[in-house]
């Protein structure tokens, strides 16, 4: 059965920093790229970081560049995400998910992903 469970999420204060977490479990983990998505009220999913597979490259939403980082850790099946600088308009619940062996402009998309999480809640107080 496959998992993708997030947490870490909370509440933070303007400026401040968080890192959420995802686990995953049920399919072959070394063979996804892993993706952050957000969905704030009343928006859209949007993309906001993806890994390869093997780790060897990463892509950011240009609104996190420089803020975020992802990283993963393929002996553990997990993936991270630690933000810094963290504004109110970060406010939103965050998933994780899995497509396979892809890396290309098409992972920015959600319809691209096969696993999601539930999500986490992320709010930043200003």
């Amino acid at each position: 059965q496959v998992q993708l469970v997030e947490s870490g999420g909370g509440l933070v204060q303007a400026g401040g920093s968080l890192r959420v977490s995802c686990a995953a479990s049920g399919f072959s983990f070394s063979s996804y790229t892993m993706g952050w998505f957000r969905q704030a009220p009343g928006k859209e999913r949007e993309f906001v970081a993806a890994i390869r597979w093997s780790g060897g490259s990463t892509r950011y939403a240009d609104s996190v560049k420089g803020r975020f980082t992802i990283s993963r850790d393929n002996a553990k099946n997990t993936v991270d995400l630690q933000m810094n600088g963290l504004e109110a308009e970060d406010t939103a619940v965050y998933y994780c998910a899995a497509v396979i062996f892809m890396w290309d402009n098409r992972m920015v998309f959600t319809p691209s992903y096969n696993y999601w999480g539930q999500g986490t809640q992320v709010t930043v107080s200003s």
